[in-house]
């Protein structure tokens, strides 16, 4: 069994869900829905013209017997649909026919079955990048009360020599590019949320490339003020910052850099400068480290919508399922 995903399976055999998967000609997704099918706790909805999605399958060696297919050009209720999104982006004077042309792409059309209340959630982007996932959910879903941003995080995972595994938590990697240090509390609190639900207690550090001012600039400023104005929305949270990563996981260092800090050393949750630091950040880990990435996480949206990378296999294609269904 993964990482998790015993007591993900069993929330949802309680409450089974139902999940759209966009690309439902890509081997990896039909591979994922075949397996998903051959269990009772999540339903895959498979996207795409219904003869190729079998032809695929039956070319690639999938069995998805009991598969619901939906074509977007061929669905009885695509006016329902035009009509409600329509109004969804009527301030944007989107008329029927725009619409039309809009909803017949997957990545649109899923998420308006989110919207609709067909399915319960959704996962996509194995073909496309995650901008076209983000858009339509920011355009149709849109942001939690409260948030006025979408973010993600990535949950790496690493048997230790214990055998428990080590269980990490690492954010913005994926969607925002310069976040500010608003922005980065909005980051914070979100993965915070998203780390418990994988059973990691979070201690939080804000990296930088400075210690508690060992360096100076206009980047370390930042994560340092994100730091303090986390601490003070989340009080109960162990936070410090700004924290190079040597002090933010090594106890010995922190000893040195940080002395006193109940963070230092033993941080599990990685708020990152910006995005190329988070990518990079996360994308060592995976390949140098042995860590399993699981993400991106979409976090702040009203429905759990999240994304795949365009070099994933079909067993992240099934993990990230039963993650989005789970959380959704």
């Amino acid at each position: 069994m993964m990482f998790g995903f015993g007591a993900m399976i069993e929330k949802l055999k309680k409450d089974p869900k139902r999940i759209v998967l966009t690309e439902g000609t890509d081997p990896r997704i039909l591979e994922a829905a075949s397996r998903l099918l051959a269990s009772s706790f999540l339903t895959p909805v498979l996207l795409g013209n219904k003869d190729k999605v079998w032809a695929a399958a039956e070319e690639a060696g999938y069995n998805i017997r009991g598969a619901e297919i939906i074509d977007p050009e061929d669905y009885d209720k695509f006016e329902e649909m035009v009509e409600e999104f329509c109004e969804i982006r009527k301030s944007k004077g989107m008329t029927p026919e725009q619409a039309r042309k809009i909803l017949v792409q997957a990545n649109y059309f899923g998420t308006m079955l989110v919207k609709m209340g067909v399915v319960d959630c959704l996962i996509g982007g194995a073909t496309y990048s995650t901008a076209d996932t983000v858009r339509p959910a920011l355009q149709i879903i849109k942001t939690k009360p409260g948030n006025s941003i979408v973010s993600s995080c990535f949950i790496l995972v690493r048997p230790s020599a214990t055998g428990e595994n080590e269980v990490l938590a690492m954010a913005d990697c994926a969607i925002n590019i310069k976040p500010t240090d608003e922005e980065l509390v909005e980051i914070c609190e979100e993965t915070v949320g998203c780390a418990k639900v994988f059973g990691i207690d979070p201690k939080v550090a804000f990296l930088s490339y400075s210690t508690l001012g060992s360096g100076k600039g206009e980047d370390v400023d930042k994560m340092r003020s994100a730091a303090a104005k986390a601490k003070a929305k989340m009080p109960d949270v162990p936070i410090a910052g700004e924290l190079q990563f040597d002090a933010a996981v090594s106890p010995r260092v922190a000893r040195t850099k940080c002395p006193g800090s109940e963070v230092a050393g033993y941080a599990n949750t990685f708020i990152f400068p910006d995005i190329n630091s988070g990518n990079l950040g996360y994308k060592i880990a995976q390949r140098m480290g042995n860590f399993e990435a699981y993400g991106p996480i979409l976090l702040g949206l009203n429905a759990q919508i999240n994304d795949l990378s365009r070099g994933c296999n079909a067993i992240e294609v099934y993990s990230m399922a039963i993650i989005t269904a789970s959380l959704s």
